[in-house]
């Protein structure tokens, strides 16, 4: 074969996958179509969300305070004289009841005192009876001498006396009216001398009364002062004593969470009120907590009784007066100890519940705007007003409703209109 025969062929075995590469590519210009604006795809950011809900809410706050007995009572010497008798197992700590009998001091000398305060008023009693005698016989005498006066005055003037009998029977007659009026001066000084008598033995009867010391109520002993056969002056301080029936303690919390506590209360406030109806109307339900370690509290339910009387201008915090009744009796060994004297203690008070409250995680909140997922699954940007912020929570004023979706996610950068799906809904 010549070598221009060889060339021929080696063009002609090249035409058949030009044509083919041809074909395929003619192929794939008319299967391929032209993509269009529609089709491009939105970038979407996944969130968590929550459908809201109107709820009740109760505004909570939190304060501490120590404890600190309700009443005490600080046992003072109101007669002199020798402590005769001291019950043996009175030492502090110890609790004793109402009406027992704690002290007894010599009461020889106020037994005495009595006795002749006593004797002086009996005695009055009869020098009154007898200055009554008296005056009634000198109130004869008168009667008598005016008679004889006036009879011996008519026969001087007829001339069958003489003036020196006249004059003798006047004499007679005033002598009688000095001693009547006398007497009634003295019977008139009776009544006053008896009521200083009487209160002489009231006095005594008091003194005497005090010599013998009792417990006022139930209560504990302490700050014991005193010895048997110990001589005490007027005045002197024995012991002390605290109440068990209650405790009270004052907590001072913020005056921002005491204003939370009257969340949509309309309060009408006059005397009445701040006498007699305060706890009742403003509702609070206060509980006491104390930490016993290890993570574990033990709690009693209080009640509240009053605020103090100022605020403290350093803390801008206010006393909460509460008490918790009959703690001995809420004992509970090894859960539940005596709430005693000088315990640091948190108390939480609850305010009234409220129906139909707005209340969002503290955290979807920023810069007062809160991320809104409309209905088109798309991101919203909605201002709101808050009430009060408690702890992780954030109760709504205005700006949301019930049924709408809040997005909880922290968005970075929240773009208005941003496409958005959520995960499971956050309960």
């Amino acid at each position: 074969m010549s070598e221009s025969k060889q060339k021929a062929m080696s063009k002609l075995w090249i035409l058949p996958p030009l044509i083919i590469g041809i074909v395929l590519v003619v192929m794939s210009k008319n299967s391929a179509k032209t993509p269009t604006l529609g089709e491009i795809t939105e970038a979407t950011q996944t969130v968590r969300s929550i459908s809201l809900q109107a709820v009740d809410f109760k505004p909570i706050a939190t304060g501490y305070g120590t404890v600190q007995p309700a009443k005490t009572w600080k046992a003072i010497a109101q007669v002199s004289g020798r402590i005769v008798h001291l019950d043996e197992s009175l030492k502090d700590g110890i609790f004793v009841k109402k009406g027992e009998t704690l002290v007894n001091i010599d009461p020889a000398d106020y037994e005495l005192a009595l006795i002749r305060a006593r004797s002086k008023l009996a005695e009055l009693k009869v020098e009154q009876k007898n200055s009554q005698a008296s005056l009634e016989i000198e109130q004869q005498n008168l009667v008598l001498a005016t008679k004889e006066y006036q009879r011996l005055q008519r026969l001087t003037k007829q001339g069958s006396t003489s003036k020196s009998s006249r004059d003798a029977a006047q004499r007679t007659m005033l002598s009688s009216q000095a001693a009547v009026q006398n007497y009634q001066n003295t019977i008139a000084l009776y009544p006053t001398k008896q009521k200083s008598l009487e209160l002489d033995a009231q006095q005594a009867q008091r003194d005497l009364a005090n010599t013998e010391i009792k417990a006022p109520f139930d209560l504990n002993i302490t700050a014991m002062d005193i010895e048997k056969n110990q001589y005490v002056p007027k005045g002197q301080h024995l012991f002390s004593g605290n109440s068990v029936d209650r405790v009270e303690i004052i907590s001072y919390v913020s005056l921002e969470q005491l204003k939370r506590l009257f969340f949509k209360q309309n309060l009408t406030v006059d005397m009445d009120t701040l006498t007699n109806n305060l706890p009742n109307m403003i509702g609070f339900m206060p509980v006491v907590r104390l930490d016993m370690g290890n993570g574990e509290f033990a709690e009693w339910k209080a009640e509240f009784v009053r605020f103090s009387d100022e605020v403290d201008v350093q803390t801008r915090t206010m006393g909460v007066v509460i008490q918790v009744t009959d703690p001995l009796k809420k004992i509970i060994p090894g859960i539940r100890p005596p709430l005693s004297k000088g315990m640091f203690v948190e108390v939480t008070i609850a305010g009234k519940a409220h129906q139909g409250v707005i209340v969002i995680p503290r955290s979807s909140i920023h810069h007062n705007k809160v991320y809104l997922m409309n209905e088109d699954n798309r991101l919203a940007l909605r201002d709101v007003q808050v009430s009060f912020h408690q702890q992780d929570k954030s109760v709504i004023q205005s700006g949301l409703k019930a049924g709408e979706r809040l997005v909880l996610s922290d968005l970075v950068p929240a773009l208005e209109g941003m496409l958005l799906s959520t995960q499971s809904e956050v309960k």
